[in-house]
């Protein structure tokens, strides 16, 4: 009798999520403690909203992602991202729609708000795999372009059609995010498909040209923002605005500084206290830094590392391809979106509203990370 094979689980990546998830509990207990006493009248308020409405949610949906089978989302993702872009829509209707700051992100959903884009993202790395594996359209797709016996304006007229369906979604996407005025967000969406499209060995020339128009695209948008203009230059030099757009650099480049090679140790940050705007969400890992030094903050570098690293083989070893591209997908976008916000904390990139994974405060991003590391831990059962 023939035993079946035990399918496989990767351990490593279920620690190291393990490990983030923890360093995040930890420093959101220290850095929110302040904020919930002044607001709730105890210390524990966005500590525990952290969990029952993240956290625990994420782990349950994440638990659903790693049992679910990948063709049922293969054959559903075009409804997934639909649903989705229609999510993203409905936060510019009046008493469901949230407006913070002038920008419409958030949708109130009575005990909580939620962030659609989040949810897009791991949409679009669904639905993007899937359409990078589609066998009709793939297979006439690279056997038009490696035709050489055609004219070159049959062949460049069928890689067009290629390109179409995913020039529409990403072009979709962009409109929504450009109105919404998230463009930290944006960014991460036009690097995730660069390098999924890159990955799934298409024409260099598409590659090229999809990075040559997001570039061009992104430099408009930067020239004709005035504010947007005015942040970069504040970027390059903080000393141009020191208490106005500079004041927010500055004070994480303190709590940075401070927090030298062992740190002030969990819960004794001295800049949390009003000094950096946004503590608990984007500016978090400056706490962090400030709380466990440079150890700390390389080992949490590390981690994120590891992360990508196991994702990566992930990615090699599947004989799927459309697990392959989820799973190239799911890690890359995670920890893309990490050492972007650690860039922007650390003065390498400008200041962005992007959260750190499985660390900042908010549900919606913890949420939808915990599915997509349900996902990859999905793959990861098959690899032998």
């Amino acid at each position: 009798m023939i035993k079946k094979k035990a399918l496989k689980l990767d351990y490593y990546i279920l620690g190291t999520v393990g490990a983030l998830l923890t360093l995040g509990i930890l420093t959101l207990a220290g850095v929110s403690a302040g904020f919930s006493q002044e607001r709730f009248g105890n210390t524990t308020y966005f500590l525990f909203h952290q969990i029952l409405v993240g956290i625990i949610p994420g782990l349950i949906l994440g638990y659903i992602a790693f049992k679910i089978p990948l063709a049922f989302l293969k054959k559903y993702s075009l409804h997934l991202i639909l649903f989705a872009i229609a999510l993203m829509l409905s936060v510019f209707i009046p008493g469901i729609g949230i407006v913070s700051g002038g920008a419409h992100r958030w949708l109130n959903l009575g005990l909580a708000t939620f962030q659609p884009s989040e949810l897009l993202k791991l949409a679009f790395v669904i639905y993007f795999s899937a359409w990078l594996v589609n066998p009709a359209k793939r297979e006439k797709f690279i056997k038009d372009t490696k035709n050489i016996g055609k004219s070159l304006a049959h062949r460049f007229k069928n890689e067009l059609m290629g390109l179409a369906p995913f020039g529409m979604v990403l072009g979709v996407i962009v409109f929504l995010l450009l109105i919404q005025s998230d463009m930290s967000t944006l960014v991460v969406f036009i690097a995730l498909a660069v390098v999924m499209y890159w990955t799934a060995n298409t024409p260099l020339w598409h590659t090229a040209s999809i990075i040559a128009i997001c570039i061009t695209g992104v430099l408009a948008l930067i020239k004709f923002a005035p504010y947007r203009v005015r942040r970069v230059m504040i970027f390059l030099d903080p000393n141009l605005d020191p208490m106005g757009m500079g004041y927010q650099l500055k004070q994480i480049m303190i709590a940075i500084g401070s927090g030298g090679i062992f740190g002030l140790g969990l819960g004794e940050s001295i800049q949390k206290f009003g000094f950096i705007p946004q503590t608990m969400a984007d500016s978090i890992f400056a706490i962090y830094a400030e709380e466990l030094g440079f150890i700390g903050a390389f080992v949490l570098v590390a981690l994120y590392a590891f992360l990508f690293y196991r994702g990566f083989l992930i990615f090699i070893r599947s004989k799927d391809s459309f697990a392959k591209f989820l799973a190239i997908g799911m890690s890359f976008w995670i920890c893309f979106q990490a050492f972007f916000n650690i860039s922007a904390m650390t003065g390498i990139l400008p200041l962005t509203g992007i959260p750190l994974p499985f660390i900042s405060y908010g549900g919606s991003h913890i949420i939808s990370e915990l599915i997509a590391i349900g996902l990859l831990l999905n793959v990861s059962r098959d690899i032998a």
